[in-house]
């Protein structure tokens, strides 16, 4: 085949091919087209067919909504209705109820007016009534003073006078008696307690003096403690402040001093010097200084000691030293000591039996005088030397208002404080405790007279029984049998107020009457 045959073969099979191509390419576009215009109007069809049930929907949503609230207003209505029905009736009946009450207090305003109307009345009756009874009392007060003598002033200072005697007669009746019960129950009791107490806590008593005997090994000894030209006595004496009285007394020598703790010092050293047997002034030098500390540890010992008896722990060192001093300081030649400890012990007792912290009693009672141990040093009341060392040391409140208590200065601000009172009256008026001297006991009976002797009416005073009772003769004109009660309440309470003194007082009151007629 030419060659031009095969180009031109080739160039129609080419053109077929082409045409080929470009018809298929269009059938497919074609078709592409046409499956997606019905894709397309499917799609369209669809989204009626929503669109179409949306609406249908919330139509149906719109009616059901109107419907509902139609009900609920309904409903609403309903209810409105029926709370204002009730609210309607509701007033109605408080508007009867009022209108009731209203109509009762007109009739209770008519009646008030009514009854004032009659009172008014009555009220102008009894000022014409009255008027008539001052008219008539008038004259019968006239006419009583015609009768009697006597005016109305003068007959109403005897009714009052009488009626005053009666009174007092019925008052001193009743103090009589409320005294005798509470005195028969106070005194029941208290004798219990203090009889308890002392019953329960004894202790001896020993008479303190202001000399001290050391004995010696002979008549010997006497000169060498005088030593040459007295030069031994004269260096103890100066040294320890005491007086050594060597007289004619076999193998003794006595130590005269106020202060019993310079007493002491001198004794031991004394005592230390005969055992020694060397006495010279070095040596007596050397020997009071052993015994001032032999004496000072003696004090704390004591005081610790004093302490641990009553059970009282946790003391400053300082007060149990000062408590220890009190060992050799007396007070109406009893043992300052002993007393504390025993006022400790029977403050507790008080304490436990009525109900109190017996710790704390003991504690005030032991510390109660602790001013007298330096009293001599100090200036002022030992009460008020124990309150500043009480403060000084941290004691509680209690303790130092019973310490400024117990012989009444202030007034006591706790039981504890009433209790180491009783305590201490106990312990200082226990039998052979304290001893006064003579000007203190006479002084004490004049002081006893002079008061009683004061009060109107009596005639003579005797102060008996060593001060314990006094006995008050009374004029039988000035003072009745009701005036003698209170008169001897009177006086003891006098005597409570100005005296200071142990255990009680008995006021004996005597009324005497004596009618004396002759036979001629």
């Amino acid at each position: 085949m030419p060659i031009g045959t095969m180009i031109v073969v080739a160039i129609v099979l080419i053109v077929v091919a082409v045409a080929a191509a470009v018809l298929s390419h269009f059938l497919t576009v074609s078709n592409l087209k046409n499956n997606a215009e019905s894709k397309i109007g499917n799609a369209e069809a669809k989204a009626r067919e929503i669109i179409d049930d949306a609406v249908k929907t919330a139509e149906t949503k719109k009616k059901e909504s109107l419907l509902e609230i139609k009900e609920e207003s309904i409903r609403n209505k309903n209810e409105l209705e029926k709370e204002t029905k009730e609210r309607r009736s509701e007033l109605q009946r408080y508007e009867k109820r009022v209108l009731s009450k209203e109509e009762a207090l007109d009739k209770k305003s008519e009646a008030i007016e009514r009854r004032e109307a009659g009172f008014t009345a009555k009220e102008e009756e009894l000022k014409q009534r009255e008027a008539k009874v001052k008219e008539l009392s008038q004259q019968r007060v006239q006419e009583l003073e015609r009768i009697s003598g006597l005016t109305s002033e003068q007959a109403k200072e005897y009714l009052l006078k009488t009626v005053e005697e009666d009174v007092k007669h019925d008052t001193a009746k009743m103090i009589k008696e409320l005294e005798a019960q509470a005195k028969e129950e106070a005194d029941k009791k208290a004798k219990e307690y203090v009889v308890t107490a002392i019953q329960r806590c004894a202790a001896d008593h020993v008479a303190e003096t202001t000399i001290s005997v050391v004995q010696l090994p002979s008549d010997e000894m006497k000169g060498r403690i005088i030593g040459r030209e007295g030069r031994n006595i004269r260096t103890l004496e100066t040294l320890t402040g005491v007086e050594l009285i060597i007289d004619d007394t076999p193998e003794a020598v006595v130590l005269s001093g106020f202060d019993p703790i310079r007493r002491e010092v001198a004794r031991i050293a004394l005592e230390k010097l005969i055992v020694d047997g060397r006495i010279h002034p070095a040596r007596i030098e050397e020997m009071v200084e052993k015994a001032q500390k032999e004496v000072d540890t003696m004090i704390r010992e004591e005081g610790e000691s004093a302490a641990l008896e009553v059970g009282v722990h946790g003391i400053h060192p300082e007060l149990l030293k000062l408590l220890g001093r009190m060992k050799f300081r007396t007070s109406y030649g009893q043992n300052a000591l002993k007393h504390s400890v025993e006022v400790a012990q029977l403050s507790g007792l008080l304490a436990g039996e009525i109900g109190l912290d017996v710790r704390l009693a003991k504690r005030a009672g032991l510390l109660h005088d602790i001013g007298k141990s330096i009293d001599h040093d100090v200036e002022g009341s030992h009460i008020q030397i124990g309150v500043d060392l009480c403060r000084k040391y941290k004691e509680s409140a209690t303790v130092i208002n019973a310490v400024e208590a117990h012989h009444g200065d202030v007034e006591p601000e706790t039981l504890i404080a009433c209790v180491v009172q009783a305590a201490d009256t106990i312990s200082a008026a226990r039998p052979g405790a304290r001893r006064e001297t003579l000007e203190t006991y006479t002084n004490r009976l004049k002081q006893l007279e002079d008061i009683t002797n004061q009060f109107k009416g009596v005639d003579k005073s005797f102060a008996i029984q060593a001060g314990r009772e006094i006995r008050v003769m009374v004029v039988p004109e000035q003072v009745s049998d009701a005036d003698m009660v209170l008169l001897a309440r009177d006086i003891a309470k006098q005597i409570e107020f100005e005296l200071e003194y142990p255990g009680q007082i008995k006021v004996n009151v005597i009324r005497e009457s004596r009618v004396t007629d002759y036979a001629k």
